[in-house]
């Protein structure tokens, strides 16, 4: 069963390399930390969700608004093949209703702040800047090249967005979640900038982010998808 349908567009995806013990407290029961060529990653996510029907209905004033998420992957052994997926650390939107049915139907730690957003194209070149803001305002910016390619197999882009499910810890138990969408284009990044304290927005583990430049910076165009009915799996 469809939980939510929705369109996510114009994604800036912000990618760091981190020490993997330093998730394990985040790993839920069941999963193991996914890796690209040994590297272990998180990234911060900056997007629009456009059209957002819950249930199969449109929620009036909260159809389009921001989401800025930071996530790492994992994966789990299941009959024989590995499901792929992803683990939300905080995940934030501009609205208290979304915050409370993300939270109580599906666990997830959403906070809600003020955001904005600013997607303007110009000739050949494409500026996407992600805001939100607690006692300041944090900020991702990314200008790219306004034509979007095929993704490539094998790919850093391919790891970073083919994890198709999502996994949840709560106290002793997981729940997982499967997200449906076809293979995602991308543009070229030309340029990146970065207004954010990590230590505040995520807490002490995440702090050393502030110290770290990005191993790789990532624009997806996106697509409809699909979030089905979460199990709980342990």
């Amino acid at each position: 069963m469809n939980f939510l349908k929705a369109e996510w567009r114009k994604l800036a995806i912000i990618n760091y390399e981190v020490d993997p013990e330093v998730l394990l407290t985040y790993l839920p029961q069941g999963t193991e930390l996914d890796f690209y060529k040994g590297k272990c990653y998180v990234s911060l996510v900056g997007f629009m969700f456009l059209n957002t029907k819950l249930l199969g209905f449109p929620i009036p004033f909260h159809r389009n608004f921001e989401e800025v998420n930071l996530r790492f992957y994992v994966k789990k052994y299941e009959n024989g093949i590995w499901k792929r997926g992803v683990v939300f650390v905080k995940e934030i939107v501009p609205k208290p209703a979304l915050s409370f049915v993300a939270n109580s139907i599906y666990q997830e730690n959403y906070h809600t702040m003020p955001m904005k957003n600013k997607i303007c194209e110009s000739g050949n070149e494409l500026l996407i800047k992600y805001s939100w803001k607690d006692k300041n305002w944090h900020s991702i910016q990314i200008t790219a090249d306004n034509t979007a390619q095929p993704m490539e197999s094998d790919s850093e882009f391919e790891f970073i967005t083919e994890h198709y499910y999502g996994f949840t810890k709560k106290d002793h138990t997981t729940s997982e979640y499967e997200v449906c969408h076809p293979k995602w284009e991308f543009y070229q990044v030309k340029d990146h900038e970065l207004e954010i304290d990590f230590g505040t927005v995520y807490g002490q583990d995440f702090e050393c982010l502030n110290l770290q430049r990005p191993i790789s910076v990532m624009l997806a165009e996106g697509s409809d998808i699909k979030v089905k009915t979460k199990k709980y799996i342990g």
